[in-house]
């Protein structure tokens, strides 16, 4: 099976829009962060939730936040190739060895999610999975996932974020200072529902529920599709 794995490198445009070099993200986001998503990210509650998500997914695919691949046992064999973005060589390093165990082509983008290295209306689905958390321009991701979506094409995400409990909500407050140092930036109260309807989707379903034997504070999520 000729499965593989390209890599692509942005060009040098204005700093913001460019992606950290190895040496500036560090050693604790390069290769520490990682390897903490791939323990914590992987058990068979969350393999669940991902089924469940990719159930739907479907023609030209964009992945963001593709991280180590987590999501690629669970994508339907009528997806034969992703485009995937994630700014942190490290991830693409631990990905690539679960990329070899599939039949699936991915094209890597070295690149941020604010920016998303695409036309207009160029694909038929885009992915989130534990992405929009760590976003620092979260509502301006969402808007190029908007962008980048054909007419009638389907923004799946699975997410975790703020709780409708008031007490859980204190604490996810509370906490976010320590999450984001711990966890490269994710914060804990990212209202998901919120920021997908601030985009003009012609639909939108969204499940909210805890993750079983999770932290209230950490295990609270949003699975959904949004249609363009």
């Amino acid at each position: 099976m000729g499965v593989y794995s390209r890599v692509v490198f942005p060009r040098l445009q204005s700093p913001k829009s460019q992606v950290p070099s190895s040496k500036c993200m560090g050693f604790y986001s390069r290769v520490v962060f990682p390897w903490l998503c791939e323990f914590g990210l992987s058990g068979p509650f969350v393999a669940e939730q991902r089924q469940k998500l990719l159930a739907g997914a479907r023609g030209n695919v964009l992945e963001i936040g593709f991280g180590t691949g987590l999501n690629l046992p669970y994508y339907p064999d009528r997806v034969r190739e992703i485009s995937a973005v994630d700014p942190n060589p490290g991830m693409h390093r631990l990905a690539h060895k679960r990329i070899e165990r599939t039949n699936i082509n991915v094209q890597h983008h070295l690149s941020s999610g604010e920016r998303l290295p695409f036309g207009d209306r160029t694909f038929d689905c885009v992915v989130s999975t534990f992405t929009l958390c760590s976003i620092d321009a979260v509502e301006q991701s969402v808007s190029e996932i908007f962008r980048v979506l054909k007419p009638a094409g389907q923004f799946l995400f699975l997410e975790h974020g703020l709780s409708r409990e008031p007490a859980v909500r204190k604490w996810q407050r509370r906490l976010n200072w320590l999450q984001m140092r711990l966890a490269n930036g994710c914060r804990l109260d990212r209202d998901v529902r919120q920021l997908v309807a601030a985009q003009p989707f012609s639909s939108v379903s969204i499940d909210e529920f805890y993750l079983e034997r999770s932290l209230k504070t950490h295990g609270y999520l949003y699975r959904g599709v949004a249609r363009r």
